[in-house]
Parts: C-alpha cells; structure tokens; sequence
C-alpha cells in the first residue's frame, strides 16, 4: 500500500507537467478567436466556484443553515464587497440556524 502513494504522485506530476507544456508546445500563435479567449478567461472562475459552492453548502450539519449563509453571503457581498463582513455574516448565519434547528 505505501508503494501505491508513489504511483499517485507520479501521475499528478505528470498531468500537471503536461497541462503546463502542452499549451505552450501547440499554441505557438496568439489566440485570435474571441469565443475561446472568452472561454478560457472564465475557466478559472468556473473552476473555483465548481469546486467552492457544494462545499459552503455541505460543510454544516444542516444544507439549509448552509444555503442561507450561501444567500447571506451573496446579498452582504453585493452590498458592501467587504469580505469580512461576508465572512462574519454567513458564520453568523450558519450558528443561529444550527442552534435553531438541532
């Protein structure tokens, strides 16, 4: 079993190398298509959001604490972009809802 972990990490090397190389070895000219500049500009955010909502929603005890500090979130974010404040809101959120509820 502790050979396995080797095997594990050397695949991830691997994928991640190739996804660093093989861009820069087939795209040898700027990208003139605007759809896929369009594309590729948003994959990052697609990715971080894939990857950041089921986890805000699932992380509590109750999906419905965590939809309502996914809500409280957005709105406070809206409204003041003050990244405090839309953490505290949410922790906020998720306790009185947690308390309620259990």
């Amino acid at each position: 079993m502790n050979h396995n972990i080797y095997i594990y990490i050397l695949i991830t090397v691997g994928v991640t190398y190739l996804i660093r190389v093989i861009p820069m070895t087939v795209l040898r000219r700027e990208i003139k298509s605007q759809f896929l500049k369009s594309f590729l500009y948003y994959v990052p955010y697609i990715t971080l959001a894939v990857m950041t909502f089921p986890a805000i929603i699932h992380s509590t005890q109750s999906i419905w604490s965590g939809i309502a500090a996914l809500v409280v979130g957005i709105a406070v974010a809206w409204f003041t972009s003050n990244l405090f404040w839309v953490a505290g809101s949410a922790c906020v959120v998720v306790f009185i809802l947690e308390l309620i509820l259990i």
